[in-house]
């Protein structure tokens, strides 16, 4: 089945409109943002958003379902495509990586304004993101296998933590030299969590 011209060009526009909320969320907070605001920021009338999003909430739902999807694709496609657990490793860690670079404002809007999602698009968000979780610590698994899995995952969420900082942390330094750095240091914690008992 083809998609055509006006299917392309609605996705299109979703995705603008989805990206511009999210950096305006990420600027001024969901109760700071007006849907005139969204439009604005897309050369469009407020109204007319109403076209793709029935309303914010709907938005914000979607932004952050979206996101949460991406991550765990990505990390389930790398997970079975690659054989070698230290490599699975490294791709996973740049899958984060590059989420954390190049996407800073979504982490600032999931952090500040998950809350603002209805209660059934965030049970869905959650249970993505413990999909996500779980493919790290099936590779760690395979990696240190003495080590208990509740160390595993506390370990994977530290390292989201240190990744995740890159709204506050990426300022000073380019994405070039960001990268390897944030590697470096998720290595580092990761080996630093599995060696302390």
């Amino acid at each position: 089945m083809t998609t055509t011209a006006p299917t392309r060009n609605r996705r299109n526009r979703r995705g603008e409109i989805l990206e511009a909320a999210a950096r305006l969320f990420a600027a001024r907070g969901f109760h700071g943002v007006s849907i005139e605001d969204i439009g604005a920021a897309v050369g469009v009338s407020g109204p007319a958003l109403y076209r793709h999003f029935s309303g914010k909430d709907a938005l914000l739902s979607e932004m952050l379902l979206d996101v949460s999807s991406r991550l765990r694709e990505s990390a389930a496609a790398v997970v079975t495509s690659c054989p070698d657990p230290q490599e699975t490793l490294d791709a996973l860690l740049n899958v984060q990586i590059t989420f954390a670079l190049e996407q800073p404002a979504l982490i600032t809007v999931h952090d500040r304004e998950l809350g603002n999602v209805p209660e059934p698009e965030r049970r869905q968000i959650r249970r993505l993101q413990r999909l996500y979780v779980e493919e790290w610590v099936t590779v760690l698994a395979e990696l240190h296998p003495a080590c208990p899995a509740a160390r595993l995952r506390a370990a994977t969420h530290a390292v989201f933590g240190l990744l995740n900082s890159t709204p506050h942390s990426a300022g000073e330094l380019g994405a070039g030299d960001m990268r390897p750095l944030l590697h470096a240091m998720a290595r580092s914690a990761i080996a630093a969590a599995v060696s302390a008992r």
